[in-house]
């Protein structure tokens, strides 16, 4: 026997029927947020103070998504964020942390001297063409998403990450010493 109508249940501006479920939402995107602040802003430090300005400016801006990829919404901000800081930095003059030679770090991985390379490979690809490789070949965005992402034509993307993955390559293959000696 039927107790009449079921409630309905409120949904917020953003389409979520509590706050709990957004924030759970946003949770779940963070390690892949990491990752791509790390690889945009070179630096762990600089990373992790990204992916915080970014999560925070969803939480404060939740109003504005419109229910529609929530991820991707989100590594927009976390791309514009990134442009706006690379603005502003370009006025002014820093000092490398790095030229504190007496501090200790242990780097992370399987072998240390590989992902030295492959990071000093990252290092010397533009900001643009780090961004779109990242977006697609680490977090397997479309091409159409990463155009959507960071606001260019497709056909830029493609040719933004063809250059990449060469200069990539490049770098690689031109730090690599091991040479093999043929038996007599």
């Amino acid at each position: 026997m039927s107790s009449g109508p079921e409630p309905s249940r409120r949904t917020d501006e953003a389409g979520f029927s509590s706050p709990a479920s957004f924030e759970g939402a946003l949770l779940g995107l963070v390690p892949q947020l990491r990752r791509y602040a790390q690889s945009l802003s070179r630096s762990s430090a600089d990373g992790e103070d990204l992916l915080q300005d970014c999560v925070e400016k969803a939480l404060v801006n939740r109003g504005q998504w419109r229910g529609v990829n929530l991820r991707a919404w989100i590594f927009s901000i976390m791309t514009n964020l990134h442009r706006n800081r690379h603005r502003a930095a370009a006025g002014r003059t820093t000092v490398d942390i790095e030229a504190a030679e007496q501090v200790a770090a242990t780097e992370a991985g399987a072998d240390p001297l590989e992902v030295r390379r492959l990071r000093y490979a990252l290092d010397t690809l533009g900001a643009d063409a780090r961004a779109v490789l990242m977006l697609v070949v680490v977090e397997g965005y479309s091409y159409q998403e990463t155009a959507d992402l960071v606001g260019v034509p497709i056909g830029t993307v493609m040719s933004r990450l063809s250059r990449a993955r060469r200069q990539l390559a490049e770098a690689l293959a031109k730090d690599n010493i091991v040479t093999l000696r043929r038996a007599p």
